[in-house]
């Protein structure tokens, strides 16, 4: 008798932790085009792979007749399952209890499933929906908050962190995710700002809605905050499993390997006429992107912000690689500052977990004007150098066209430890175009001649003959091979094959300066 009682009260209990807020605001959060914490995190996993922690934890504030209100699981599910076979870790915040917002309890919950994930060497997926700190507990929720934040930073290059914001994130509540490698948006239902319209309106006396200040497109093409817009919770948590299974479990592991039928010799006739002759003629990198990936699929991150600029995720012969490449489409594939912080950060989470860099370059160099100087692009540039001179993975640079100046070296060179470099036949490996050079190098011979402007020529095409090709810099050993771009899908994956074993290593040091 006295069991089937604890039986009966366990149900009760468990009953109550499912319910979450009641049927009235589990209707509203449906009604509001989202889902459930436990939908969000039923459709996220693998099925019947969930295990609940910590499901009957409850707050502990006593002020303000909170001690009359208690739900089990106090606002957010946590616990741990299965992406594609492999385990993960999630918290999914309830925003029918509470409002999602969080407690020193809720914040203890979701410290616990990271550290537990940090001790076993397992991704952490947040899905944030909340309305920020708990006022009633005070200084308690902010404490809860820090606490987040520290595990955030230790967690950092030890475990992949992945953030979908599926809901409102306010105030201080906006820089866990900030933390995270990864962050997602749900168009028109998520919205992330420091503060509020109202509070923007009465201190400057701007006009914003909460769209325009912090929207999915808001933060994915002008803040670059976020890195993926959705436009729906299915749609968000699809493509976060989708990102999965791309990372390996943590810093320990190689990515996790698949199994292609796709030939790794296979050739791309149609490549030979992918990049124009036309020096200034533009082109979309991302053709030649996905004709060398296994398949021709490319996984795209952070495609709407510092366009001039791709980066994403691809498999070569089943290796999972991540892929920077400039774009010769927008601002001709120019490094601003927007385009150096992406890349920068982009190849600092390859590094950490051990994906190989493939490189495809065609650059004329760094954005020229006083907006990009005073905006410190001398500072911003140095990120991306600073990224690839540290990176120890394998790194693999194609260059399709243009190589100019600085920008030339920036783009994994051989001489800030590139590891293979390779050229199409129409390279241009030089300080500058031929056009500007010339200007400079042979403008009082120009000046003097009896027929300037066919000297001008002769001296364009005397430079053009000596730097507008690859073969000075191969002559140099800085590129090691000029490649028909047919071979580009067979020669990467040699190169690929041949660095598996690579073992390169840093000065031992606290850590670096990176500039900031």
């Amino acid at each position: 008798m006295e069991s089937f009682e604890s039986l009966e009260k366990l149900q009760k209990k468990k009953s109550q932790a499912l319910e979450g807020g009641g049927e009235d605001k589990i209707q509203k959060q449906h009604e509001s085009g989202k889902l459930t914490a436990r939908e969000r995190i039923n459709h996220l996993l693998d099925a019947n792979t969930f295990v609940e922690m910590d499901r009957f934890k409850a707050h502990r504030c006593t002020d303000f007749d909170m001690a009359d209100q208690k739900i089990p699981g106090d606002g957010v599910v946590t616990g741990y399952g299965q992406i594609g076979g492999r385990q993960v870790f999630v918290f999914a915040q309830d925003f029918t209890v509470f409002g999602g917002s969080l407690s020193l309890a809720h914040a203890e919950k979701i410290c616990k499933v990271m550290k537990t994930a940090m001790k076993t060497g397992a991704p952490v997926i947040g899905l944030n929906d909340s309305g920020g700190a708990r006022i009633q507990e005070g200084v308690m929720s902010l404490a809860g908050y820090g606490d987040i934040f520290l595990l955030n930073v230790m967690a950092s290059g030890v475990v992949p962190q992945i953030t979908a914001i599926m809901g409102p994130s306010a105030g201080g509540a906006v820089y866990s995710p900030a933390l995270t490698d990864w962050i997602f948006m749900v168009e028109k239902t998520s919205h992330m700002f420091i503060t509020g319209p109202e509070v923007i309106k009465a201190v400057t006396r701007e006009v914003v809605d909460k769209e325009d200040l912090g929207g999915s497109m808001a933060h994915n093409s002008k803040s670059g905050v976020a890195h993926f817009s959705t436009p729906n919770d299915a749609a968000c948590l699809d493509m976060i499993r989708e990102l999965m299974g791309f990372l390996p479990q943590n810093n320990m592991e190689d990515p996790p390997r698949s199994t292609t039928s796709d030939d790794p010799n296979r050739r791309d006739e149609s490549l030979r006429n992918a990049v124009p002759p036309d020096p200034n003629k533009p082109y979309d990198i991302r053709q030649i992107v996905r004709s060398n990936m296994d398949d021709q699929y490319f996984f795209e991150v952070h495609q709407h912000w510092a366009k001039n600029i791709v980066i994403g995720f691809g498999r070569l012969d089943g290796m999972p690689v991540g892929i920077i490449a400039n774009q010769p489409s927008v601002m001709a594939g120019c490094l601003d500052i927007d385009a150096s912080i992406k890349g920068a950060r982009f190849v600092r989470f390859c590094d950490a977990f051990n994906i190989p860099l493939i490189v495809y370059e065609d650059v004329p160099g760094f954005l020229p004007g006083t907006h990009q100087e005073h905006g410190g692009i001398i500072k911003h540039g140095a990120k991306l150098i600073y990224a690839f001179c540290e990176a120890t993975v394998p790194r693999i640079t194609v260059i399709t066209r243009k190589a100019y100046g600085g920008a030339y070296i920036v783009m994994n060179s051989k001489h800030i430890r590139g590891d293979i470099n390779l050229a199409y036949p129409g390279a241009e490996i030089a300080v500058m175009g031929a056009d500007g050079a010339v200007n400079i190098i042979s403008r009082k011979e120009i000046k003097a001649a009896s027929d300037p402007k066919a000297e001008r020529a002769l001296r364009i095409q005397d430079y053009k003959d000596k730097f507008s090709n690859p073969y000075k810099a191969a002559e140099l050993g800085y590129i090691d091979d000029v490649i028909d771009p047919a071979e580009t899908r067979p020669q990467l994956i040699q190169a690929l094959k041949m660095l598996r074993s690579k073992r390169d290593l840093n000065p031992p040091k606290k850590h670096g300066n990176i500039p900031l």
